[in-house]
């Protein structure tokens, strides 16, 4: 069975950093183009990084303070967030393409995502 589970997510304060993972189960990341997107409270989701044939790209919202990276061999994705804001507060959710995305690709230009998990940064 095809799937994406995400981890990592929790309550963050202001400034502090965290570490998405998102693992693979039922096939192989290798040559997929991979994306994180979020979902605040009452909006619609957001792409905010993806790595498409080897290029990683990013947001305006979340440039220089978010690193994607991804583990072929552990079948990983991982996203890490530093200088967390409290506008950064949603749900976090990887996808998985085999065709080449953008960072503004919607998230039905993907093949699969995840349930997502839930970042919260407050004081």
């Amino acid at each position: 069975q095809l799937q994406l589970v995400e981890s990592g997510g929790g309550l963050v304060q202001p400034g502090g950093s965290l570490r998405l993972s998102c693992a693979a189960s039922g096939f192989t990341l290798g040559g997929y183009a991979i994306g994180w997107f979020r979902q605040a409270p009452g909006k619609d989701y957001e792409g905010i990084s993806c790595m498409s044939s080897g290029i990683s790209k990013y947001a305006d919202a979340v440039k220089g303070r978010f690193t994607i990276s991804r583990d072929n061999a552990k079948n990983t994705v991982y996203l890490q967030m530093n200088n967390l804001k409290p506008e950064d507060t949603a749900i976090y959710h990887c996808a998985v393409s085999r065709r080449d995305v953008d960072v503004d690709s919607p998230l039905y230009d993907y093949d699969y995502w995840g349930q997502g998990t839930q970042v919260t940064v407050s004081s």
